[in-house]
């Protein structure tokens, strides 16, 4: 189910215009959906608790984030708690949406801030939404209590309340303070300089390896196709099942349509690689040298 953000303004309205969801309700809409998929169950689970998640995204609105792609966040944060919700567990919804719309937040802001400045670990994520904080409450009882920090007191301190090491609070401290930079500017004053794009390494794949991964999975087809034939009817159908699709069959699901036990469908299977694999080194050195390896 897609989420129809129109505006902000007007999605806040509507929000704020939905039911509101008694605990009964509640409970039928989450089996309704985990049992059946129900869609209309899952619109009216998502849409009842939409006003949590925009209440959540205005919270975020300090880091400079668009209130409109932050309440987009909060919305897939919401879905993804009423995807995975399970409601045998007796919790209300809103209390286990909470944990994801936040998260979903989180990382749209970390992404969009600056993946240089900030990082991706637990601790940075932690620090960067916190430290602000923490360091404000600090300085206010240091002033309370009539104390003066220096930074590293402050550091050792914000360390302390925020459960991470030292010397992640001082990088954090200097991505936080440092700005941005474009890849565009040239590294030096002169209009013909080099720009710092020019300076990053190429890790695109090159042309030669293409053509020799397209040879390699041409040969490999080949090699295949002669493999299968060697095969009877029976034997192809299992490795076809078993190897070839995108969601592979299950030995229980093979027994049961060719009237077969498990086991046996097993042995079938171990024998056709076996016999597969023969066709396949009688080819050529290439073909056993690769299975050699």
């Amino acid at each position: 189910m897609a989420l129809d953000m129109g505006g902000d303004q007007s999605l806040s309205r509507r929000a704020m215009r939905a039911e509101l969801l008694d605990a009964e309700t509640e409970l039928k809409l989450a089996y309704a959906w985990r049992d059946e998929r129900d869609e209309e169950a899952l619109h009216r689970l998502v849409t009842a608790y939409m006003r949590l998640a925009i209440s959540m995204a205005a919270k975020f609105k300090r880091y400079g984030a668009p209130m409109n792609d932050l309440i987009q966040e909060a919305g897939l944060g919401l879905m993804k708690a009423a995807d995975k919700f399970d409601p045998d567990r007796g919790v209300r919804f809103s209390t286990y949406a909470v944990w994801w719309i936040k998260a979903s937040i989180q990382d749209y802001v970390m992404r969009n801030w600056s993946m240089v400045r900030t990082g991706s670990t637990s601790s940075q994520k932690s620090l960067f939404f916190n430290m602000r904080r923490v360091q404000a409450r600090l300085e206010r009882e240091a002033l309370a209590a009539g104390q003066s920090l220096d930074k590293h007191q402050m550091r050792q301190m914000i360390a302390t309340e925020v459960g991470v090491p030292l010397h992640d609070v001082e990088m954090m401290e200097g991505r936080l303070a440092g700005s941005d930079y474009s890849l565009n500017a040239t590294q030096s004053v002169d209009d013909e300089g080099r720009e710092w794009i020019d300076a990053l390494e190429d890790t695109s794949t090159q042309a030669a390896e293409i053509v020799e991964e397209a040879h390699d999975t041409e040969q490999l087809r080949d090699w295949l196709i002669v493999a299968m034939q060697a095969l009877n009817d029976r034997e192809r159908f299992i490795v076809r099942e078993r190897k070839l699709r995108e969601e592979p069959r299950t030995l229980e699901s093979l027994g049961e349509e060719l009237g077969l036990s498990k086991e046996r469908v097993r042995q079938l299977e171990a024998a056709a690689f076996a016999k597969m694999r023969k066709t396949l080194e009688a080819q050529s050195k290439e073909v056993r040298s690769f299975f050699v390896a």
